[in-house]
């Protein structure tokens, strides 16, 4: 059973950091692009970024330099790094994954088929 579990998220102050950590148990892993979406209360998810197996990131429009996606092959792991973080960023972080070979240049929730229960972000101004 695919399984994807994040972690690193928390109550922080604004101006802060965090980097989120997604592991996942999945075969051909390297053949996979993974994801980053957030969700806001009642709102659809939105992606973020997402990465090939290369280490290519990709990023959506809004991210203007304060969203770093990577990822470690070897750990099975992805991340998210975060700067100087913002009140506007509260949301749910989730980390999704694609079929093996399926390619990597959409970051809509179409393109994406296994996703994680997301960790909370929740930033204080």
């Amino acid at each position: 059973q695919v399984q994807l579990v994040e972690s690193g998220g928390g109550s922080v102050q604004s101006g802060s950091s965090l980097r989120l950590s997604c592991v996942a148990s999945l075969d051909k892993y390297k053949a996979r692009c993974l994801g980053w979406f957030r969700q806001f209360p009642g709102k659809e998810r939105e992606g973020i970024a997402n990465i090939d197996g290369d280490g290519t990131p990709r990023y959506s429009g809004f991210v203007q330099g304060r969203f770093t996606i990577s990822r470690d092959n070897a750990k099975k792991m992805v991340y998210l790094q975060i700067d100087n973080l913002e009140p506007e960023d509260t949301a749910m972080y989730i980390c999704a994954a694609n079929l093996p070979y399926a390619g990597c240049t959409g970051r809509g929730t179409g393109d994406f088929r296994d996703w994680g229960q997301g960790t909370q972000v929740t930033v204080s101004s």
